[in-house]
């Protein structure tokens, strides 16, 4: 089984860390690991590279972790903080003359062709990005180098966000709720990402409780809390809160499983 190494490009939520015009303690922060740009993860086996997400700072995080090739672009949904920077695959496009392959939903689908709608025209303006589109549901599917990935339905309030397994380690954004059967597909975990916004509860994320609960049903040998937001401290303190077998991400933070 090849190894996956993996590189979180962003742990930052919706808006970001630092969030425009706040003064708060975590968004003056001279700690590098209190910058968080939206959340992604790059993910590099045996020459093929892809990313879940691309988020608005896809260009900075490309750029900043001098990724020179992508194989594949996998989203979990529709939200604009985690397909707004897909324009930005267009450099590899040109790089290597080919489409880039897309795994998404229906409704991620419906979301790109009404946000990019100039990709999916049928006479595109030149220079405009170029994607193949792979449809997938919650069903195993394989990436064109053979990888196989295990979708994780979870809900983000009322939408089904996907999670995705890949052999022992598995990604999950913007998890609110998991039902026992998606619970169940996450045994045996290496390494577990998981959204954790803040202490306070939320509508549609995981607070730092509900994330601990889950954390302790799933028996990841290694939990790492993304999706980071200012409301919840920085970098320092929110480590002194967790248990030794939980971590919290950081930009950069890079693993091998």
């Amino acid at each position: 089984m090849s190894k996956l190494k993996v590189t979180l490009l962003g742990s930052g939520t919706s808006q970001g860390v630092p969030v425009i015009a706040c003064d708060c303690s975590v968004c003056i922060s001279l700690d590098t690991k209190d910058k968080r740009l939206r959340s992604s993860i790059l993910v590099e086996t045996e020459g093929f590279n892809f990313v879940v997400d691309t988020g608005p700072d896809f260009r900075q995080q490309m750029l900043a972790n001098n990724v020179k090739s992508l194989d594949a672009v996998l989203f979990t949904h529709e939200h604009k903080d985690h397909l707004a920077g897909l324009d930005d695959i267009r450099a590899f496009n040109f790089k290597f003359d080919k489409p880039m392959d897309v795994y998404c939903t229906a409704a991620v689908e419906a979301a790109l062709m009404r946000e990019f709608h100039y990709v999916f025209m049928e006479n595109k303006y030149p220079g405009t990005p170029s994607v193949n589109l792979h449809p997938i549901s919650n069903s195993p599917f394989k990436l064109l180098n053979g990888l196989e990935i295990v979708p994780v339905e979870v809900m983000h309030y009322k939408m089904p966000v996907l999670g995705f397994r890949m052999h022992d380690f598995a990604y999950i954004t913007d998890a609110k709720t998991i039902s026992a059967e998606e619970k169940n597909k996450l045994k045996n975990l290496d390494i577990l990402i998981v959204n954790c916004l803040q202490i306070l509860p939320h509508i549609s994320h995981f607070n730092l409780e509900e994330v601990l609960v889950f954390i302790d049903e799933i028996k990841a040998k290694k939990t790492i809390l993304t999706h980071i937001s200012h409301h919840f401290g920085k970098h320092q303190d929110i480590a002194m809160m967790l248990p030794s077998n939980v971590s919290v991400a950081f930009d950069g933070l890079t693993f091998e499983v």
